[in-house]
């Protein structure tokens, strides 16, 4: 006779049995919604309404209306453009703090290039374009070799170029601000396009570009791969030190177009009006989302993080309070995105 076949008991370990986890037990995938709310670009996009809608209270009409958005508009584009390279910098795990002198050195040699040519017209401020670029490009090549084939601190280096631009920024200018900007350039800052400045859609521009290479490009997986392990991406093949230093010619390369839209803004060099354009810069990348330890950060959360830093320093002069108080709320806002950084790690781990 054959042995009759006991059909199996179900156990917590069988698929399918009283102690499996079903459908009902497992957790329930987030909602869009929920995924919205919780990201990083959510919250710091509600701090910049609620800066916005907090000053338009206090301040009025003085605070909300069109033609001080515009200047706004204005005072991101320069912070904008060097929050763009520096994500790109920080997403390497990297620093720049040199970028404001970047841009006053390369504002001084697109002056003295547009001197040497004369004119007032289009061709003159597109030599002076070509000027500003090359001479952030170069600061940035320098500061990338000592990076990556020096194997220097970048904080340490960039902290040198950073005083080293200034002093040969008042070398170059012999320690006065240059004014003889171009009415074609000075036209960049007064003009209106659709009700937009065009200083400031040159600057979108510049992000919109500098994001679709950071998301859908080669290069910008690079950048992710560096930053996550530099030892993970130079297995995988990735020249890191090649790739290193191009990030911060890039980083130099925007603090020089930095430099030339300030001119157009401001029609003037204005060496020493920049000091917290790093601050600023830095700010606007690690509030959008970029973080110190690296491999995480997006151009678009860096355009929201660009407008909380001026909105804060226009709604304080608009509300009569002393200049000094504007660097001590810089510095705060600072601190406050390096801890949300800082805690956005201790999440992920």
């Amino acid at each position: 006779m054959s042995a009759q076949m006991t059909p199996p008991v179900p156990s917590a370990s069988t698929p399918g049995g009283p102690g499996a986890p079903g459908e009902s037990d497992r957790p329930a995938v987030p909602s869009r919604t929920r995924r919205i709310v919780a990201s990083p670009l959510f919250a710091v996009f509600t701090a910049l309404v609620g800066v916005i809608v907090a000053f338009s209270v206090i301040n009025g009409g003085e605070f909300a209306n069109a033609d001080n958005f515009r200047n706004i508009g204005l005072d991101v584009a320069i912070t904008l453009v060097l929050a763009v390279g520096i994500t790109y910098v920080i997403i390497t795990a990297g620093f720049d703090l040199s970028v404001g002198s970047v841009l006053v050195f390369s504002g001084v040699v697109a002056m003295k290039a547009m001197g040497a040519v004369g004119g007032s017209g289009w061709p003159t401020a597109l030599v002076g374009l070509v000027a500003a670029l090359a001479a952030g490009a170069a600061w940035g090549a320098v500061n990338g070799s000592l990076v990556a084939f020096a194997r220097l601190n970048p904080i340490i280096v960039t902290l040198g170029s950073m005083g080293a631009g200034l002093g040969l920024s008042l070398v170059v200018a012999n320690g006065q601000d240059l004014v003889d900007v171009p009415a074609s350039m000075i036209s960049l800052g007064n003009e209106r396009v659709l009700g937009v400045p065009p200083v400031a859609l040159i600057a979108l521009l510049f992000a919109a570009a500098a994001g679709v290479v950071l998301a859908k490009t080669v290069f910008g997986r690079r950048t992710y791969a560096i930053g996550s392990s530099k030892e993970a991406a130079e297995r995988a093949g990735i020249p890191v030190r090649r790739h290193l230093v191009s990030i911060y010619v890039l980083s130099g390369t925007a603090a020089g177009l930095a430099g030339w839209l300030a001119l157009a803004r401001f029609s003037t060099t204005s060496i020493s009006g920049h000091s917290l354009d790093a601050l600023n810069a830095a700010t606007a990348a690690l509030l959008g989302g970029a973080s110190l330890y690296g491999g995480v950060g997006t151009i678009l959360g860096t355009v929201i993080g660009a407008f909380i830093p001026v909105v804060l320093a226009n709604g304080l002069v608009i509300g009569n309070v002393q200049s000094y108080w504007q660097q001590v709320v810089t510095g705060v806002v600072l601190v406050l995105a390096v801890y949300l950084d800082s805690e956005r790690r201790k999440r992920s781990e």
